[in-house]
């Protein structure tokens, strides 16, 4: 565990190495960008397998978006990002930098893994809550998101699925862009990105911030975000980088309506920093190794009249070193093995009193097979070995058959999962509470089968799934709420639609639908804020001589929540929200946006309790070098 220790430090040299290469890169800004921002489409996805593979031969659900794409729809954050996602709804704790938790096929909202440039940004112990609420992506992103049950290549919290966060590569001439915006509830905010390659050394760098006061009273939110990508060929068969990820967020937090809390305040720091490299031992194999640290303070602050500001501060530090090597030399295989090796740290000095340490080893391998040129095969095994609470095995295979002349493809996947048991699940001790050392992990086994219909033309596609996930050893309170144990099973099953679609005129379509059954089989009761029913629709066209315009809505209907002022189980609100949005390029270097949010003026909670945002208009200016 001393490579935990030095986790701090290990973060901070990085920086110091990373921010040192790209002062030392000579930068020259040549041409301006044909777009907004930097067409750096991949048409690879390596989420779902580790390695670089056609979304056609994927048996996995991945949904892909780019960073042209957030562009062009004018999203900047990472929760509104996902809003469009089908079986991944989201519900924030109030407005915009508030706590926010997604429930990824009907999983709950501590098992689903979020990656962020290669590196685990949570697991039961580190909260990834304030960083969904309030950071930001940008053009030089690019998000995957991977649904069902991936432990087997990412180990625990992956039961939902994985998201992931990755920061692009330069590529080509340097190309960047400067913006500012302001608008309704004391909005203002501003960034500034530049990408590009010189030689064998290539950069990505952004940086975003604001400040806006929501509408209500101690409820602001400031907000800083950096990202840091650079690449350096060192030759014809080893490439290095590292990355540099940090985010900082301020939140005034009332609490619910009927508390108003007048001076509460949450704040976060997130420094994620790795570094990388990519082998070529031969044509067939080739290797990738990720070095990485995280650095999280979370501070709640809680002003009292008469006594002391009461304090709850919590600290996670995290070292992982992850390498995996895929060889591909044998006819029709493709065989990807690796290990992890992970050290963590928390401190919370909230309830339960928590100061402890935890060391993982993990070992998997995983063949990719493809007997014929239409049939691709994936099977996989994982063994993370945990010193605090043992051992745990996951598997996942799945299937993908080309027909139609390659138009249709029919896929299905199996897999199992886990989630681990927190530091004060185990260790928690308190006057009224005592953690349980002999837990178990909480497991999970899902399947899905569906198809994908590829439009000819390159014109889009049309999705279908059928997904069923079963949940056992769940974690929950004991009957006099003094302790946890191992005694709730749940199933979550439902249907996945979604279509994404290109039309003559410069017209792009995307819409999805999710039905989801969730529910708390030792209970017998619907398990809490998973809607029945989840529709978005997007529709975005280039009117022509520089004017862009888009408009989106989002319903959500049919799902439980707890009344804020009894704790009682309620039918929470169904809930329509809509947005417009517009973009004129005035010059090939300026461009003048706008958009409006909650265009229908919506009045909801997405958790009882905490009201949402009404509507919004907001005016920007781009400019492009």
């Amino acid at each position: 565990m001393n490579v935990l220790n030095s986790a701090r430090g290990f973060a901070g040299l990085c920086c110091v190495v990373l921010t040192t290469w790209a002062a030392g890169t000579t930068v020259q800004a040549q041409s301006p960008l044909a777009a907004s921002a930097p067409q750096q489409l991949n048409p690879f996805i390596t989420t779902a397998t580790r390695t670089a593979t056609a979304a056609a031969s994927l048996g996995s659900v991945v949904d892909v978006i780019s960073g042209a794409e957030l562009v062009q729809r004018q999203i900047s954050t990472l929760a509104q990002a996902l809003g469009g996602v089908a079986g991944a709804p989201h519900f924030a704790n109030g407005a915009r930098g508030s706590a926010s938790s997604l429930f990824l096929r009907g999983a709950n909202s501590n098992q689903t893994l979020f990656l962020v440039d290669g590196l685990r940004l949570n697991d039961p112990n580190t909260d990834y809550a304030l960083f969904l609420g309030g950071a930001c992506v940008s053009a030089c992103d690019r998000l995957e998101i991977a649904h069902g049950p991936q432990s087997t290549l990412y180990g625990g919290e992956a039961v939902g699925g994985v998201v992931s966060l990755r920061a692009l590569r330069g590529a080509g001439a340097t190309t960047g862009t400067a913006s500012f915006e302001a608008g309704s509830f004391g909005t203002v905010q501003g960034g500034f990105a530049i990408q590009g390659e010189r030689g064998a050394n290539a950069y990505n760098f952004s940086v975003q911030g604001g400040h806006t006061d929501n509408d209500r009273a101690n409820n602001y939110f400031d907000s800083a975000n950096t990202t840091l990508r650079l690449d350096r060929k060192m030759s014809e068969r080893l490439a290095m980088g590292g990355t540099v990820r940090w985010f900082h967020g301020v939140y005034g937090d009332p609490g619910d309506h009927h508390t108003n809390d007048p001076d509460n305040e949450s704040r976060e720091e997130n420094l994620l920093v790795t570094t990388f490299a990519d082998i070529t031992f031969t044509d067939q194999w080739r290797g990738h190794a990720i070095l990485g640290g995280q650095d999280r303070r979370f501070v709640a602050e809680s002003p009292r009249a008469g006594r002391a500001t009461a304090f709850t501060v919590v600290k996670n530090r995290r070292a992982i070193l992850d390498a995996h090597t895929t060889f591909s030399g044998v006819e029709r295989h493709r065989v990807t093995a690796g290990v992890t090796a992970e050290g963590n740290h928390t401190r919370n000095t909230g309830f339960g009193d928590i100061n402890r340490k935890q060391g993982l080893v993990a070992v998997f391998v995983q063949d990719e097979y493809s007997p014929i040129d239409t049939v691709f095969l994936t099977a996989g095994l994982r063994s993370d070995d945990f010193d605090t609470f043992g051992r745990a095995t996951t598997g996942r295979a799945t299937a993908a058959w080309l027909v139609a002349q390659r138009a249709l493809k029919l896929r299905a996947s199996y897999g199992t999962a886990f989630r681990s048991p927190s530091f004060l699940d185990l260790y928690g001790q308190s006057a009224f509470y005592t953690g349980n050392p002999d837990l178990r992990p909480e497991k999970a086994r899902g399947w899905d089968a569906g198809l994908d219909y590829y439009l000819a033309g390159n014109r889009g596609v049309l999705s279908a799934t059928w997904f069923e996930t079963n949940y056992r050893n769940l974690i929950a309170g004991t009957a006099d709420f003094r302790s946890v144990q191992n005694i709730l099973h749940a199933e979550t099953r439902g249907a996945e639609l979604s279509a994404q679609l290109t039309f003559p005129g410069a017209i792009a379509v995307r819409a999805s639908y999710t039905y989801l059954e969730a529910e708390n089989l030792t209970a017998g009761t619907r398990l809490l804020r998973r809607p029945r029913h989840g529709f978005s629709a997007e529709a975005w066209r280039d009117l022509g001589r520089g004017l862009t315009a888009g408009a989106a809505v989002i319903v959500t209907a049919q799902r439980e929540d707890v009344d804020a002022r009894t704790f009682g189980v309620i039918d929470g609100e169904d809930y329509t929200v809509a947005r417009l949005y517009a973009a004129y390029r005035v010059t090939t270097r300026l461009t003048v946006k706008a958009r409006f949010e909650n265009l229908l003026n919506e009045r909801y909670e997405e958790v009882n309790g905490y009201p949402a945002l009404g509507f919004g208009g907001f005016l920007g200016v781009e400019w492009t070098f």
